[in-house]
């Protein structure tokens, strides 16, 4: 399947797609990078990212369909070479997320530190929600939060979402779960 990049400003998200993740899981980096189109970062991914990047591939395996929903790379455009700042995506496709929610999708998404403070991930979550909704018509978004995570915090709040509850991660513990959109719950 073959999964069209969605543009912004300054980010073109692009589908790390089974192809893209079985090179760079492999162990094939050059292969990963000239795939994605940009240069990976030293280190990456860490053994929290390979975790995440295998059970996103193995969803997509399972239901080539998940590859619309899945993680998208952040690619800093306008440079040469351009550089893989982050990754963000959907926890799946409707349905799959904390309060399982039938008609919700569930945002994901991290910017590597040297690139936080500029505004990138509220630049990809947004372009992801505008996506979301004008190319699948889906309103109902979720967002999972750790307490402690205060820029997600202030960039979800400042989106609109709405904290509307609290669920256990088995990865990252505690999480505040926040809602957007038309059939949101009533918050605590």
């Amino acid at each position: 399947m073959s999964v069209p990049p969605i543009a912004s400003e300054r980010l073109e998200l692009v589908s790390l797609s089974p192809a893209i993740l079985g090179a760079l899981l492999g162990g094939r980096r050059d292969e990963a990078s000239a795939l994605l189109g940009a240069a990976l970062p030293d280190g990456w991914p860490d053994e929290h990212d390979a975790g995440f990047l295998r059970r996103r591939l193995e969803q997509m395996q399972r239901d080539p369909e998940v590859e619309q929903w899945a993680v998208r790379g952040l690619v800093l455009t306008g440079g040469s070479p351009r550089p893989l700042i982050g990754h963000a995506g959907f926890h799946g496709p409707p349905g799959v997320n904390g309060p399982g929610a039938a008609e919700a999708v569930e945002v994901g998404y991290t910017v590597f530190p040297p690139w936080r403070g500029r505004g990138l991930a509220t630049e990809a979550v947004v372009s992801l929600l505008d996506w979301v909704r004008s190319e699948r018509g889906i309103r109902h978004v979720v967002a999972s939060v750790a307490p402690g995570n205060e820029p997600s915090l202030a960039l979800v709040r400042r989106l609109g979402f709405v904290q509307t509850g609290e669920q256990w991660d088995e990865e990252d513990g505690l999480e505040l779960v926040f809602e957007l959109g038309e059939r949101r719950a009533t918050p605590p």
